[in-house]
């Protein structure tokens, strides 16, 4: 039985996942590919702590060269994270004409087409199913079951961090800093949370769907993002009763040759497929001109789902060596000579429907003062709830939602609004998602 060599960079959480499920799983990964995977070299700073699992001291090193230059290797599996280091790792090995297999979402996200050119030139393949939704295979359900389909919209929950957050906040009644403690005391968030809960991880995210979705190089700062750190006990109560639920969204819609594409705090209908997705799961909701709907759900982290997508890529890296051809399927779905830079639509000609909510003086005429100017921004009124509860400075809060409006119109209305001396502080605002307001 063939034997494929393989050199893992990086023996943290991942890594020992990625050894510990080739043990488990040995026989039936062999059954599958009809070869062995036999990891011949670990590298990582640290060789000296114990893992849940145990290596032969020889194969443990802390020189990665002693991977990247070994000859008998073909898949390197880059598990470090990060930007720098990372990127040197793999556009060596890449140069050195190894396969590469990572779970490094920032890379990609950044570096990527940097990365696939490499990749490209070198006749080498990458494998990054684990760096967008974890053990969901998002990435293959794009680049192969769904490649003869117009990617019309993906809507997705991308970061099980800023979800269980909201989840804990909606379910339990928490405020946001006793959710984001409770995600950190269970290892759902880092020490500092600011990638998850403002959006940059699920960015890094985002822009690689929108590369393999429309075949097009993406800028990852070109996306427009929000994250959740602003949202309060009030809006998810104001959401409940009006019938949503509030979730960190990435969207991105195919406007002709134009792409839409944000990541913001989203109201959703109950009964939207997306609604029901709670705690520290993933989930994507696609659909293509012909498939029509797809929802993928899954973890979107963690040690053995993250290490099932890596061994995932392993297994059809190394199908294709030993048909003897260096890969099958092209990286972004479309041929090299097809790749374009993205259009994506300016934030301000986004459309879409709103949620404000006003803390504004408890007197006659508030309402009709801020509704006049919603309508000369040509902003319609959808619901209006205004609630006796007193808050700071005498104020009560004042909640509207709009039918659909463009967000330049929005954000000049509310810049107006909020220097009326009616109103105190900041407006809050939420962008809603729902077909009934259309």
């Amino acid at each position: 039985m063939e034997d494929i060599f393989v050199g893992l960079i990086g023996f943290g959480t991942i890594g020992t996942g990625v050894i510990k499920l080739l043990r488990e799983n040995e026989e039936l990964i062999r059954k599958r590919l009809g070869a062995r995977f036999v990891i011949k070299k670990i590298a990582d700073v640290d060789i000296e702590t114990t893992r849940p699992v145990t290596v032969e001291r020889e194969i443990l090193t802390t020189d990665v060269n002693d991977i990247l230059t070994d000859p008998e290797i073909s898949i390197v599996v880059e598990l470090v994270g990060g930007y720098t280091h990372a990127k040197t790792f793999v556009l060596e090995a890449i140069h050195g004409g190894k396969h590469v297999v990572t779970a490094n979402k920032a890379l990609i996200a950044t570096y990527g087409n940097e990365i696939f050119d490499a990749a490209d030139d070198e006749k080498v393949n990458i494998g990054f199913e684990a760096s967008v939704g974890g053990t969901i295979p998002i990435i293959k359900t794009l680049k192969e079951s769904l490649a003869g389909n117009n990617i019309e919209s993906v809507f997705g929950i991308m970061n099980g961090t800023c979800n269980y957050i909201l989840t804990r906040m909606t379910k339990d009644g928490k405020d946001f800093a006793s959710a984001l403690k409770d995600a950190q005391d269970l290892g759902f968030a880092e020490a500092d949370p600011t990638f998850d809960i403002e959006a940059v991880d699920t960015a890094h995210k985002l822009a690689i769907i929108l590369s393999l979705s429309y075949g097009k190089r993406v800028v990852l700062d070109d996306i427009y993002r929000e994250g959740i750190s602003e949202i309060s006990w009030q809006d998810i109560e104001f959401a409940g009763e009006l019938g949503y639920t509030i979730k960190l969204l990435a969207i991105a819609i195919r406007r002709g040759d134009t792409i839409e594409a944000r990541i913001h705090p989203t109201m959703i209908p109950f009964d939207h497929i997306l609604a029901s997705v709670n705690g520290n799961f993933n989930a994507f909701h696609l659909i293509g001109d012909a498939s029509d709907s797809v929802f993928l759900y899954g973890q979107g982290a963690g040690m053995m789902p993250t290490a099932s997508a890596v061994v995932g890529d392993m297994i059809d890296i190394s199908r294709d060596i030993m048909a003897g051809i260096w890969r099958r399927v092209p990286l972004r779905s479309y041929k090299k000579d097809r790749i374009e830079d993205i259009n994506l639509l300016e934030m301000d000609d986004v459309s879409t429907n709103y949620y404000f909510r006003f803390s504004a003086v408890d007197r006659p005429g508030v309402l009709s003062a801020i509704s006049g100017i919603l309508g000369s921004y040509n902003i319609g009124i959808s619901s209006v709830i205004q609630k006796e509860i007193k808050l700071d400075r005498d104020a009560v809060p004042l909640v509207i939602t709009t039918y659909k409006a463009r967000e330049k119109d929005v954000q000049m209305a509310l810049e107006e609004i909020d220097k009326l001396d009616i109103v105190f502080g900041k407006t809050t605002l939420i962008r809603i998602e729902d077909d009934a307001l259309r």
